[in-house]
């Protein structure tokens, strides 16, 4: 999963160039991290190329971005609680400060994790995780892709 598409991450799922997509919501993209040191980890991004912050939109897009983070939490939370038993619980996040374009993470957390890490913020993980190849997403991760894409799928047919 090599590719420019990285640099310009919303204007690539317009394109459907981005290979983490997983689907289309009513105000975004759902789309599975590019690392997965912890297995599910996965983005929303806005559809609007433009928008860096929650408060550029207009009232009912945030409305409508929250409810999407929302059902990308769920579904994530449901595919992970299925695949390992040492699911906690998801942190969401809108943060920011690296990407210049509206997104939410959306982070599972397990049991299975460092005891010094688990009851603190993702980004306190050590930097080798980012970078290591044992963690980027490929092939590997088609189960868990398939089940939070259906996971959306049910959630999405409820609504």
């Amino acid at each position: 999963m090599t590719g420019g598409w990285r640099m310009d991450r919303i204007g690539a799922v317009l394109r459907d160039e981005n290979p983490t997509v997983l689907r289309r919501l009513e105000s975004g993209f759902t789309v599975i991290g590019d690392v997965q040191f912890l297995p599910g980890y996965s983005v929303f991004l806005t559809d609007e190329p433009g928008v860096q912050r929650l408060s550029d939109l207009p009232r009912a897009k945030r409305l409508s971005f929250l409810s999407g983070m929302d059902q990308l939490g769920e579904a994530v939370e449901r595919a992970c609680r299925r695949l390992d038993p040492d699911f906690r619980r998801v942190d969401l996040e809108i943060l920011g400060n690296t990407d210049p374009f509206l997104h939410a993470h959306v982070w599972p957390r397990f049991e299975w994790e460092p005891a010094e890490l688990v009851g603190k913020p993702v980004w306190l993980y050590p930097r080798d995780r980012w970078s290591d190849e044992r963690f980027k997403l490929g092939p590997q991760h088609d189960v868990l892709r398939d089940a939070i894409g259906s996971e959306l799928d049910r959630l999405r047919s409820m609504l």
